[in-house]
């Protein structure tokens, strides 16, 4: 029997839906797997999505510019796990992720800084940060007047927030971080996710 929509045998499907549900200890080995099996194996994301719940939301989170981009300061969040070496890592031992988040100082030397997260392929990250956390293209964007400043304190968070998690991430730790951005005079953020 053959899938319509990717023209794979939908056993194949089913058996690739039993190993990414069984548990190594501590997940390690079986989140290394499934990184490669979704990188290597695109519509496996879609079975993956199929059994997922997600929040959804019924309005637009955005907020308008209230000034041009030349004149805002440009905060930045990532949710690739990033942060200090010196700071905690996130949290890879509990199943539904961590929803706390590491604040990086705009000028860190990226020779300080780590990514603790086994939920993406971050590989190409290691090699340059820019991919996950684009500071240096933020700064370059500021030295050529194309917005006014970055803001001083960069934002992370581990990007795989689960179960009960998902209510202290909406309803503590986001709305902290909104503040603080506001605190460093960012007028604009980008977000950039893994």
């Amino acid at each position: 029997m053959v899938d319509d929509v990717s023209g794979e045998p939908s056993r194949q499907r089913a058996g690739a839906r039993e190993v990414l549900s069984q548990r190594v200890a501590g997940g390690d080995l079986a989140n290394r797997v499934a990184v490669q099996l979704f990188r290597r194996l695109p519509w496996l994301a879609d079975v993956w999505a199929r059994r997922r719940r997600f929040v959804e939301s019924d309005s637009i989170p955005w907020t308008p510019m209230r000034r041009p981009l030349r004149e805002a300061v440009v905060g930045l969040v990532t949710t690739a796990g990033v942060h200090r070496r010196s700071d905690p890592p996130f949290d890879m031992t509990d199943a539904d992720g961590d929803p706390g988040y590491r604040v990086i100082p705009v000028g860190t030397p990226r020779g300080e800084i780590t990514i603790t997260h086994k939920y993406y392929d971050h590989a190409a990250a290691d090699r340059d940060l820019n991919v996950v956390l684009p500071v240096d293209r933020l700064r370059e964007l500021a030295a050529a007047r194309v917005v006014a400043g970055v803001a001083p304190r960069l934002y992370s968070f581990m990007g795989h927030v689960d179960g009960a998690h998902l209510r202290t991430l909406m309803e503590a730790t986001a709305p902290e971080v909104a503040r603080r951005l506001r605190d460093d005079g960012a007028d604009a953020v980008v977000l950039t996710p893994a």
